[in-house]
């Protein structure tokens, strides 16, 4: 007889996932299925998983989009076979989206290619929110934004022909004489077959010297790509998409390769989740923070520098100026030392701390000064590891936390650089901390708390951490070591009662980590703040310290960025705030505005008065309409706008216009508007300044 047959409602929804279990019994030619009610039922052998999900009802057959057989996504198409265990998915699981976006991404290929004689495809992958397809046109040419709808409109006549997804197998030169028109898709036959690391490529073709393709289409003369799979059925399950951009994109992202043409577009399970998605990508556009630097003059990237290097103007200047006082306030309350370290240093640093081994991509060319090679420093840590080695240290010393708004420099391609929030120059919060294997826990346990503590302080109230340990091919320090590193990071996440996910296998090769992701107003999660257990660094400087016993002993040693940089972090607060920091980090808080000239001398005075209270504030000269200076002001998102006319003069009263509010509250005592600016200002202090 065969194995125990059973079927079950996975977590997610029970509308979308079925794990049963198939039996064939006494090497039979039927397959049997025992469903959750108890009942039995029979297919025949070489039935497919969209045979056995008629079984499951008229809604489960039509939703089904792919199964996990064994653990493994295949199509629906897929023969079932003696003792598989198969979970259905529908197009309800937020699992069926990587799948849906990837068969789309299909679509898109194919209408390119029926709509542009001559043009050639190269890699199609889905994405986070969607997908993308690399195109190359012949002679030069280039898609313009009336390209996009002309795809859009073909793509929607391939989805109402509701072409099937068929795959199929062949051997590399039956697969070479099918896209010997498309050199980018041979490369990558070629390069398969050759067993070459193809790195994300390798997600095109099967393992092996078989390659895997997918027909969609109703004849031989369809269109084919390599693919893996699975996709969905049919073209007809999809269509709740939308063509967003073009940009350009390197092959392969080398930019000694040519430059194709990458069309972004983005695509769900059903209308009214495109729908939210669309409306969610419009105010994310509104709150881009590289619009937003421009239209409040904070800051700007002159083409003259180069890409990924930003100059910050006044504002930008002085918000950033209170941002880096705060650390350093909450910093030097925490315990920690600050220190100061070069741009740069010889290249037998590098080589030390093994970053010229696996890290040199990312690091500036070198300079050759005097006989000897110098870089930019990619990261502060070997400067640290300097202090600290400087002189013997004894285990009353430690911990040592180490301190530093450091700037580094790396090398990033110019097609990944956004703004602030991922440039070639910027500057670390970087911390690193050396103790005891005995205060390892305890060390860990306060170090969170403290970057909790400064986050919300900036006004990150929703977090979500991710624990990362040891891989399984390769790390450094004993198993008792990470096992150690691993329960203290585990205890601080757990003291903190923060929500955290487990990346088995995810740490680095020198320590296990945490990761803390903040959401912001839009619900968008932001990788942050990082704590890193280094298990290598130490070994390799050859750092040790005196031990109570006499004894000398290697330090643990802990990277700890919160801000992560703080060109990243005001990028991210930027966008959160869409512009309207808190008033404690406001530019100018207020705006006095008098109703005329003369008024001048009145608005002057309380100006006077904000300022030595320490106040950030301005008058606006009465030369142009008052209704325009109110505009301009809300504009340029002042948390407080302060008209002052004739009674107000009189009686030492402002009338306020508070950001965000449409209402204006006249004859208001100057007095009691400070204290009202004064419990603003002072929100970041209710945080714990103590907390590490």
């Amino acid at each position: 007889m065969g194995k125990c047959i059973s079927l079950m409602h996975m977590n997610e929804s029970t509308a979308s996932n079925t794990t049963l279990t198939v039996s064939r019994l006494d090497g039979g030619e039927t397959l049997t299925v025992s469903l959750l009610d108890g009942t039995a039922h029979m297919l025949s052998v070489g039935s497919t998983v969209a045979d056995l999900t008629k079984l499951l009802g008229h809604q489960k057959a039509r939703t089904a989009l792919f199964a996990l057989v064994d653990g493994v996504e295949r199509d629906l198409s897929t023969c079932l076979s003696d003792e598989a265990t198969v979970e259905i998915i529908t197009k309800e699981s937020s699992r069926a989206l990587p799948l849906i976006r990837h068969s789309t991404a299909h679509v898109l290929a194919q209408a390119v290619l029926d709509l542009y004689p001559g043009a050639t495809f190269a890699i199609g992958p889905p994405i986070e929110n969607g997908f993308y397809y690399d195109f190359e046109l012949p002679d030069g040419a280039v898609f313009v934004d009336d390209d996009l709808e002309r795809i859009t409109t073909r793509m929607k006549e391939i989805i109402a022909e509701d072409q099937p997804f068929v795959r199929f197998e062949i051997n590399a030169d039956e697969a070479l004489d099918i896209f010997a028109d498309h050199k980018y898709k041979c490369e990558i036959i070629k390069t398969v077959t050759d067993r070459t690391d193809l790195g994300d490529l390798d997600s095109e073709i099967t393992d092996g010297h078989k390659v895997s393709c997918y027909r969609n289409g109703h004849n031989d003369d369809s269109f084919v790509d390599l693919c893996r799979g699975p996709h969905v059925p049919s073209t007809g399950q999809l269509g709740y998409f939308s063509l967003q951009r073009v940009s350009g994109a390197y092959w392969r992202g080398d930019e000694r390769n040519p430059m194709l043409q990458r069309i972004y577009g983005t695509a769900w399970a059903t209308e009214g989740d495109l729908k939210r998605h669309m409306k969610h990508l419009i105010e994310a556009e509104k709150r881009d923070h590289r619009r937003l630097a421009v239209e409040l003059d904070l800051l700007s990237w002159p083409p003259e520098l180069g890409p990924g290097l930003a100059v910050w103007h006044p504002k930008g200047a002085l918000v950033r100026k209170i941002m880096e006082d705060y650390s350093r306030q909450r910093h030097e309350q925490g315990g920690y030392e600050f220190v100061v370290s070069p741009h740069l240093a010889k290249a037998n640093l590098w080589e030390t701390s093994g970053h010229l081994d696996f890290y040199s991509e990312s690091m500036f060319p070198a300079m050759e000064l005097d006989g000897s090679s110098y870089y930019t420093k990619p990261m502060n840590c070997p400067f640290h590891i300097m202090i600290y080695r400087s002189r013997q240290r004894s285990y009353r010393e430690l911990p040592m936390r180490l301190f530093e708004l450091g700037a580094v420099y790396r090398y990033e391609r110019s097609g990944v650089i956004h703004g602030l929030l991922r440039s070639r120059g910027f500057t670390q919060d970087d911390s690193h901390i050396f103790c005891t294997r005995s205060s390892v826990g305890s060390e860990l346990e306060s170090l969170l708390q403290f970057v909790l503590s400064v986050l919300r302080a900036f006004g990150f109230e929703e977090f979500q951490a991710k624990l990362s340990t040891r891989p399984e091919s390769k790390s450094v320090g004993e198993a008792s070591l990470w096992d150690t590193a691993t329960s203290g990071l585990r205890s601080a996440l757990e003291t903190a009662k923060l929500d955290y996910v487990i990346d088995e296998g995810g740490g680095a090769f020198y320590g296990p980590k945490i990761d803390v992701d903040v959401k912001d107003a839009l619900g968008r999660a932001w990788q942050l703040s990082t704590i890193q257990l280094d298990f290598n660094l130490p070994q390799r400087f050859d750092l040790e310290y005196v031990a109570a016993d006499g004894t000398r002993q290697q330090p643990i040693m802990i990277h700890r960025a919160l801000f992560g940089s703080l060109e990243r972090f005001f990028g991210v607060l930027l966008e959160h705030y869409a512009g309207a920091f808190p008033v404690w980090l406001a530019p100018v808080q207020v705006q006095i505005l008098p109703v005329a000239a003369v008024h001048s001398d009145y608005a002057s005075s309380l100006v006077s008065e904000l300022q030595e209270e320490g106040f950030r504030a301005e008058v606006i000269a009465a030369d142009e309409p008052l209704g325009r200076r109110v505009r301009t002001a809300k504009l340029a998102k002042i948390p407080y706008i302060l008209v002052v006319g004739d009674t107000d003069v009189r009686n030492g009263t402002v009338g306020i216009n508070t950001r965000g509010d449409n209402k204006v509250e006249r004859d208001t005592g100057f007095i009691d508007f400070m204290d009202r600016l004064h419990a603003d200002v002072c929100q970041p202090a209710q945080s714990d300044p103590t907390s590490r």
